[in-house]
């Protein structure tokens, strides 16, 4: 069995969007790396967290809620923070500055979002890709996602002088853990063609990244490192 580094001992990490899939798997990697863990969730969420009930600090609330996340962030040496485009009230972007306004100073921020998100503006992405975006901001009228506030997040933190890092996913599958993803700055490289990591791999590479000074002010994009794309491209 793998040896788990015990790198978060003493050390407290507080998971925004802690009850959806990969926020579970995030808070069993922080927990197994001995974390004391805080998560945030909506409160009719909070019951999907009952296995970790002895184990963790729940805060029930919409992650936007600047109230919720002041008291859920305090204290905390990192955050992860999983950003979702849900409905047209600013979730993604309220979520990211909130963290950004109440966490501690030198705290590790991680955040999470999809490969759609550019840094610079030198991403390549496929037919595919870019007709799924065009899908997502034509349900922008449905009110039940907003793609656009997902850039704004980004933007946000972007121009922060945050320790900040995005990490921008690619398709997810369910099962074992494979190991820690590769990654690429830009959406368009080689290693990146298979478009495909484990969510319980991805979860893995945002508690890992809390420790790696090399991803501070970078948006990692990631895909699993036994995929075909990562094995054929590896040094």
């Amino acid at each position: 069995m793998e040896i788990v580094p015990q790198t978060g001992v003493g050390k407290r990490v507080c998971i925004v969007g802690a009850s959806g899939k990969l926020g579970r798997y995030m808070v069993q990697h922080a927990l197994d790396r001995g974390y004391e863990v805080v998560g945030v969730c909506r409160e009719k969420s909070v019951p999907k967290l009952d296995d970790y009930a002895s184990r963790i600090t729940v805060h029930g609330g919409n992650t936007n809620d600047r109230e919720v996340i002041a008291r859920a962030v305090e204290g905390c040496d990192a955050v992860l923070a999983v950003l979702v485009p849900w409905g047209v009230h600013d979730y993604s972007s309220g979520t990211a500055k909130a963290v950004m306004d109440y966490a501690e100073p030198e705290a590790r921020l991680v955040f999470s979002c999809g490969w759609h998100i550019t840094r610079d503006g030198e991403d390549r992405y496929s037919w595919r890709i870019k007709a799924a975006l065009a899908l997502a901001r034509i349900l922008k009228v449905t009110r039940l996602v907003d793609i656009q506030d997902q850039y704004r997040a980004t933007d946000a933190i972007f121009a922060s002088d945050t320790r900040w890092t995005v990490v921008r996913g690619c398709d997810l599958e369910e099962g074992p853990g494979e190991g820690l993803p590769v990654w690429s700055r830009h959406v368009g490289d080689p290693v990146l063609e298979s478009n495909l990591v484990r969510r319980t791999d991805f979860a893995r590479f945002m508690v890992e990244a809390i420790d790696d000074d090399a991803l501070i002010r970078e948006a990692p994009a990631i895909v699993g490192c036994r995929s075909a794309s990562a094995l054929a491209n590896a040094n």
